[in-house]
């Protein structure tokens, strides 16, 4: 009865089987030689004497169900759904409307089951089909001003429905705020403003630009703007804010810091209180995504340095009490590179990495 696994045993040999196998036992034969004579398993003899009769229990085996409509109705489902009356219909519109007739003929589920094995379910109306869209390309950094990630931010005023707006420029890879802005609107002219300001002042050709989908950051005049400048832009899917996490997280320690206004008064209020947060979160701030450290320790390159100071301070401690280091030192690492939106198979291999 040896195989390929996975074959169908008739029911006659698996009674067959069995039969053998006690018979052997009876004439004191122990149960896995005799299975291993008949080339099954213990755990295969041991089924097939509970129920040797049972079906096909393979999960490829074709099965019947009781609730599948049959042919003919599965075609007279297609027939309706196609005649000129429910055409340009949806299945829900005709479950419903043949309800009302005194009509039943399948369920709304199964409707949309058969029209999609026939191929038959396709847009209806003068609307655009909803679309699917890519996930943004990786970006990986490996210094400072290669990789930025920008996005605005609604800041709360005295009156309820008015709102200032943060424009936020950060550098993935140190995590710095390297450029900022309050304005009392979201506009794609402020937008170019402030690149155009950023651009004076640093070099920012080459540079990869990430941001969602926003008005300010697509405008036509803009992308203009970017491809003058050397910038690279890319950009989230529509709704997704896990695309643009950098932001995303920049914001949250905005508003969960302590101190935060929940409403600012007027715009120089939100200015005044935005520049005193980007000097604690540039040089105050240590970091958890980037080994505690300071954003602007790690933009200016003074991580090697400050993770080799932590080394030798730890070094000489366990030197000094070995007892209390039964499991080692930890070590201080600087990450050296940074990805924005990783592929699948670099996520799995960043993963293996910290396991």
């Amino acid at each position: 009865m040896g195989g390929r696994r996975g074959r169908l045993i008739p029911v006659e040999d698996r009674a067959l089987a069995v039969e053998l196998i006690q018979e052997a036992v009876t004439a004191r034969a122990r149960v896995q030689p005799a299975c291993e004579v008949l080339q099954i398993s213990v755990r295969t003899y041991q089924r097939w004497k509970k129920n040797a009769a049972m079906g096909d229990q393979r999960s490829t085996a074709t099965r019947f169900i009781a609730r599948r409509l049959p042919d003919d109705e599965r075609e007279q489902v297609v027939r309706i759904c196609c005649s000129p009356e429910y055409q340009d219909a949806s299945p829900y519109a005709i479950y419903a409307d043949l309800l009302d007739k005194g009509i039943y003929t399948a369920s709304v589920s199964t409707m949309y089951r058969i029209l999609r094995e026939r191929g038959l379910l396709h847009h209806r109306g003068e609307s655009r089909p909803g679309t699917r869209h890519a996930k943004p390309a990786e970006l990986k950094a490996t210094g400072p001003n290669q990789v930025w990630s920008w996005d605005i931010t609604y800041l709360p005023t005295l009156v309820n429905g008015i709102f200032l707006y943060g424009y936020v420029l950060m550098d993935v890879w140190s995590r710095k705020i390297v450029g900022w802005e309050v304005h009392t609107e979201e506009s794609e002219s402020h937008a170019q403003d402030f690149f155009r300001r950023m651009a004076a002042t640093q070099n920012v050709r080459g540079v990869h630009l990430h941001s969602d989908n926003g008005n300010p950051m697509k405008g036509a005049t803009i992308l203009v703007l970017f491809f003058a400048l050397g910038i690279l832009p890319s950009y989230s899917r529509p709704r997704v804010s896990n695309d643009n996490p950098f932001s995303e997280s920049l914001f949250k320690t905005l508003k969960y810091r302590p101190g935060y206004p929940k409403r600012f008064r007027d715009t120089e209020h939100a200015r005044r209180w935005f520049a005193d947060f980007v000097h604690w979160y540039n040089t105050e701030h240590r970091h958890s995504g980037i080994g505690y450290m300071t954003p602007e320790d790690r933009h200016n390159g003074r991580t090697p340095k400050i993770m080799a100071h932590r080394n030798a301070v730890l070094t000489a401690a366990r030197q000094k009490h070995p007892e209390r280091w039964p499991n080692g030192q930890m070590n201080w690492d600087e990450y050296p590179v940074v990805y924005l939106n990783p592929e699948p198979t670099t996520r799995q291999s960043l993963m293996r990495k910290t396991a």
